[in-house]
């Protein structure tokens, strides 16, 4: 292996806590991680989306993008599809090998491969795993919904990753081949079949481990005068198509979804608003007026350089103007130079000015209880709780409020980070007796809003959660126990609790209570062999609800879902079977 790749695999590893993965796992998990972050911005377990095993033709790791959000699994992916009246939809599929060379005969054999799954055939003419059956399970869904793809068909996009460096001419005849054969199946609007070697993944994990940075040009600014905690602010214009091009959309086509965390609203679809803002840009005469039509967007830069007219930006959020900006995307081919957009670019590194303008930006409307938790000082808290509040290096988590905001940071060990969503999830598995809720962290505080990141909770409830949550990550991780049971994990995680405090009738409202509550929990999972004896104890009631699941036709990716597997799975751990 190449020395360069093989040093960086090494640092991945360590990161990652994945150090006793065998060399060729681990170059799977690494150039999963270093290719799926060219499509998706969100910070991801790159297992989550690896085959593993046998009968996966070649294909190693894969994920469905819609709307720049990553997706495994065939519900989310209809429930994607049904969200967007014209959703981008990106398939990507990866193959990795530690080999220093390609092989033309790889890029034949998987490019016959996916020919069968991506192709309108019923049934498949060899067998194949449960991942690569859940790959064709999602393609069958998004080409079941025609009329949502009567404006642009899903794209394919194939990656061989290799630690070697040379791509010979014969190899990259054997790709553009591939893509000719996969695009006379007229089901994608283009196929991209790519070589990737050593230097390319280079740049690849460089990238991902970097915030994003943009540089724009404003031509028509003007300072605004000093203030408290603020090292300089500037109003101006943004031609509309430079704002989407260098900002707003990534390397891949797809919208910077991160850069709205801040934004405590998501897109809320083409309300009254939304449509008036999108009528605007197809008028040819009130589009000129944008500018002065509409309220324009706040930005909220950590680091910013001015040169010239070009504002260079890096770890910057949109804190205000989420819906506008969704628009824009969406009609980009709508926009001229004639559009401009009115812009506010703060640059502040104090955590309170920021949070400040967060809520002041947000108030200017009517905002919910639900979409002003995104904002609250809790996160805040729960980010010191979490790096600050427990006496020992090895008991510290790190909770992600931005997107890759411990990205880079050799002080972090990655495994040991947690983002809003996966809180959110952990926190309902194992104190709101939801295990089978699943969502991104917008549909789970639309729907558990009240109960989540709410000011006045003891935080060591949420720090309790994200314990369990690492542990078993580290289980699965190091394979301690069978990444099989990794769609089941958060019905691990409310059995856990179920075990070792029992049912919990109402949370303490206080901290002192809520300490003498997860004492039992904590004490056993910082212990690793503790915790593995317990999971493993509780591994046969799992195996039998997801046996009783499989016995009536329901695979495990869905029955997980579902109430009926997490009272199933409680039945059977407390012996009252049915």
């Amino acid at each position: 292996m190449e020395t360069v790749i093989q040093s960086l695999l090494e640092a991945f590893q360590k990161d990652q806590g994945r150090s006793g993965l065998p060399q060729d796992e681990a170059f799977e998990v690494f150039a999963t991680f270093c290719v799926l972050n060219t499509f998706c911005n969100d910070s991801f377990d790159p297992d989550t989306y690896r085959t593993g095993g046998g009968n996966d033709l070649g294909i190693d790791a894969y994920a469905v993008v819609i709307e720049g959000q990553m997706y495994r699994e065939r519900d989310d992916v209809r429930a994607a599809m049904q969200a967007s009246k014209q959703p981008r939809v990106q398939f990507v599929i990866i193959q990795a090998k530690t080999s220093s060379r390609f092989e033309s005969k790889v890029i034949s054999d998987l490019a016959e491969n996916l020919s069968h799954l991506c192709g309108p055939d019923q049934e498949l003419p060899y067998e194949v795993s449960d991942e690569v059956r859940g790959l064709r399970e999602c393609v069958e869904v998004v080409f079941d919904d025609p009329v949502r793809l009567a404006g642009r068909l899903p794209e394919l996009h194939v990656r061989y990753v290799t630690t070697g460096d040379q791509i010979a001419k014969m190899i990259t005849q054997k790709a553009r081949s591939a893509e000719n054969a996969l695009g006379r199946l007229n089901r994608f609007e283009t196929v991209d079949v790519r070589c990737v070697n050593w230097r390319e993944l280079r740049t690849l994990y460089g990238r991902a481990l970097s915030t994003v940075q943009v540089t724009v040009p404003m031509p028509r600014q003007f300072p605004l005068p000093e203030a408290p905690g603020v090292k300089q602010s500037f109003v101006g214009l943004i031609s509309a198509p430079t704002l989407v091009s260098e900002m707003l959309v990534d390397d891949a086509g797809n919208l910077r979804q991160q850069l709205f965390e801040s934004n405590v609203r998501a897109f809320q679809g083409y309300n009254a608003v939304n449509t008036g803002i999108r009528e605007t840009l197809r008028d040819p005469v009130q589009r000129q007026r944008f500018a002065v039509m509409n309220n324009g967007i706040t930005i909220v830069a950590r680091e910013m350089r001015l040169v010239g007219e070009k504002f260079v930006l890096d770890d910057f959020q949109i804190v205000n103007g989420c819906q506008t900006c969704h628009v824009l995307f969406h009609e980009r081919d709508q926009l001229t130079d004639e559009v401009f957009v009115s812009v506010h670019i703060v640059h502040s590194t104090d955590e309170d000015v920021i949070q400040g303008i967060v809520a002041a930006t947000n108030q200017q409307t009517p905002v919910s209880d639900e979409d002003l938790a995104a904002r609250e000082d809790f996160h805040k808290g729960l980010e010191d709780h979490f790096a600050l509040g427990r006496t020992t290096r090895e008991h510290r988590l790190f909770y992600e409020r931005r997107a890759k905001q411990y990205s880079g940071n050799k002080d972090v060990e990655q495994t040991r980070v947690i983002s809003r969503g996966q809180l959110s999830r952990a926190y309902l598995a194992m104190f709101l007796d939801e295990p089978a809720r699943v969502g991104r962290y917008q549909e789970l505080i639309k729907a558990r809003g009240k109960e989540l990141f709410v000011a006045g909770q003891p935080q060591v409830l949420y720090y309790t959660a994200a314990v369990t949550w690492y542990r078993l990550e580290w289980l699965i991780r190091n394979q301690h126990i069978a990444r099989g049971y990794r769609p089941a994990q958060h019905h691990l995680m409310a059995l856990i609790r179920e075990r070792l405090i029992g049912p919990i009738r109402k949370l303490p409202g206080n901290d002192r209570a809520a300490e003498k509550l997860c004492v039992p929990i904590l004490e056993v999972m910082w212990d690793e062999a503790r915790a593995e004896k317990l999971v493993n104890e509780l591994l046969p009631a799992v195996q039998r609800a997801i046996d009783a699941e499989k016995k009536a036709g329901v695979p495990l990716s869905q029955a997980v879902r579902t109430t009926r597997f997490a009272e199933r799975a409680r039945r059977e751990l407390n012996g009252t079977r049915r």
